[in-house]
């Protein structure tokens, strides 16, 4: 058989997204397990693998497996694309995350962002897309962040800056806090000091946030915008590849 056949063994709705447009550009998609299969298609990131690893003597030896965090010692005789290793996905995927961190929070503040004050923590890729986006919607933008480096360029970029190791009395001030930041960066002790109103966003992959009110938001490109996140699969597996 020429050219590669898929199998999805992903059942996010990204990944509908990923199917389509693959078959669209004329990929072929197998029904069924078996060894003429040469790429499986797992999440972004891939999920547990006790729901794949029962399938995997029904592949070829040589299958490829695309996916996210594919660090699993039962895939380590495989070939394996792992998505999230890719510099060039994971910038793309941060603007889609912060979009949607943007839309959670029009959807629950009870004000506009326009003139409203917000806290970012984490100046790395998902936190400066967000403090720019935030930003061209008129918003009072903040950055925390723990290096000085950092914060010198944030106040360079026109934003105010806030050391993220230091954060206290200042947080009355945000009506909005999102954290990118992968470490307890507002233990419960430095909740207190929040606006009674605040709207808490942890995008973070492990809480940074303590608080019994926070959005712990992990994975939100394939929840609020599985088709934008379907086709940055698509288009970063055909770069990857070809």
């Amino acid at each position: 058989m020429n050219g590669p056949v898929f199998y999805t063994a992903g059942h996010t709705e990204a990944l509908k997204y990923t199917v389509k447009n693959l078959q669209q550009q004329g990929f072929i998609f197998a029904s069924h397990p078996d060894h003429t299969v040469t790429h499986i298609l797992l999440g972004v990131p891939a999920g547990p693998i006790e729901d794949f690893k029962q399938i995997l003597p029904q592949f070829s030896n040589d299958v490829a497996v695309l996916g996210g965090n594919l660090d699993f010692p039962e895939l380590s005789s495989y070939h394996r694309i792992d998505l999230l290793k890719d510099p060039l996905y994971l910038a793309q995927n941060a603007n889609i995350t912060a979009y949607c961190a943007i839309k959670q929070a029009i959807n629950r503040l009870p004000v506009i962002l326009d003139r409203c004050p917000v806290l970012v923590i984490g100046w790395g890729r998902i936190g400066k897309c967000l403090a720019t986006l935030l930003k061209q919607m008129g918003a009072i933008v903040t950055v925390a962040a723990r290096k000085e480096t950092d914060r010198a360029a944030v106040a360079s970029l026109g934003y105010e800056a806030e050391d993220s190791t230091a954060l206290g009395y200042s947080l009355i001030r945000y009506r909005a806090i999102f954290n990118t930041v992968p470490t307890m960066v507002l233990p419960k002790e430095a909740i207190e000091f929040c606006h009674k109103d605040c709207l808490k966003i942890d995008l973070a992959s492990k809480p940074g946030i303590d608080a019994e009110d926070v959005i712990w938001a992990r994975g939100l490109p394939s929840k609020d915008a599985p088709e934008s996140s379907g086709t940055l699969i698509a288009n970063t597996i055909l770069r990857l590849i070809r």
